[in-house]
């Protein structure tokens, strides 16, 4: 662990929602343009959209490089059938870009490889005997499972294996669990193999609210979201003091651009309107799990 403050890269995570192909290709046109220093790309809730494929995030991903981002690909966190695992295959072996690895089976391609890693949110490592078994695997960075707090980080940290980073999901609605159910489809009362595509109708997500009107969750096709926005914001000088090398924002609908721009002025130690930022989220913010309490709940 880096013992010293640090100063933290900004990644981009994968694009968690389901948008047309045009406005995916506008959004990273943007991204290109932003101060984000790694950006993740591709599909890893579900298989059956397509509005981009293998290529478009290819030639998505050569783009971002000559802007001067580096780049990382990310599989799918829920494999279900042998044509998903075909596209893992495809995405282990692109021999241009390192992978994000979502799931177990996507470490072990990597692993057998001998290709170096990033290991996802949805693997779950809650220690450091986990994290130096991945190390030898050739693990190089991994993203703390967003359900880990400080505390739990920190003694994590204080064990890292050198030469592996840790990156933490620092702003967007948390990804919490997948089904084999499609939610979405479910709201619309049709089947998943006739699901109509219905995602494209929610950019962010459908949120979810109690009796009592509460925002509760968010679901989006097969996965489980926090419906608040995790942000971490205010917690800058504490990353820095932990020494973690990267924070992760979650791609959204709008605004993007606007929170990396006001996370980048963060880091630099600039003044920002927090209440700006949070104008910004689908609903409101959250940061419990950070502080060890409930995920929705603010520390």
């Amino acid at each position: 662990m880096n013992s010293t403050t640090s100063t933290p890269r900004i990644s981009l995570g994968p694009n968690q929602y389901y948008w047309s192909h045009d406005d995916l290709k506008q959004f990273y046109d943007s991204i290109a343009e932003s101060p984000v220093d790694i950006v993740y790309l591709g599909e890893t809730v579900c298989s059956k959209r397509r509005t981009f494929r293998f290529d478009d995030w290819i030639a998505t991903a050569e783009k971002l490089t000559e802007a001067g981002k580096e780049v990382v690909l990310s599989s799918m966190a829920l494999l279900e059938a042998e044509s998903e695992l075909k596209m893992l295959r495809r995405i282990c072996k692109n021999a241009l870009f390192m992978v994000e690895a979502n799931d177990m089976a996507a470490v072990q391609f990597l692993s057998a490889a001998k290709l170096p890693f990033v290991t996802g949110p949805t693997v779950n490592i809650y220690n450091a005997r986990t994290l130096r078994v991945l190390a030898e695997a050739g693990l190089v960075r991994w993203v703390a499972p967003v359900e880990l707090s400080r505390e739990a980080l920190k003694a994590v940290l204080a064990e890292v294996p050198a030469g592996v980073e840790t990156e933490v999901f620092a702003y967007g609605r948390l990804p919490l669990a997948m089904s084999a159910r499609c939610y979405t489809a479910r709201a619309h009362n049709l089947p998943k193999d006739d699901c109509q595509y219905r995602c494209l109708d929610y950019p962010d997500g459908l949120t979810l609210r109690t009796k009592e009107g509460e925002a509760f969750l968010a679901i989006n096709g097969i996965q489980t979201q926090s419906a608040q926005t995790q942000n971490l914001f205010a917690e800058m000088e504490d990353i820095k003091s932990l020494g973690i090398e990267v924070v992760r924002i979650s791609p959204q609908s709008h605004h993007t651009v606007n929170v990396i721009k006001a996370f980048r002025r963060a880091i630099d130690g600039d003044a920002v309107d927090v209440d700006a930022l949070q104008e910004m989220m689908p609903v409101g913010p959250c940061d419990g799990y950070w502080h060890g309490r409930p995920g929705m709940q603010i520390g």
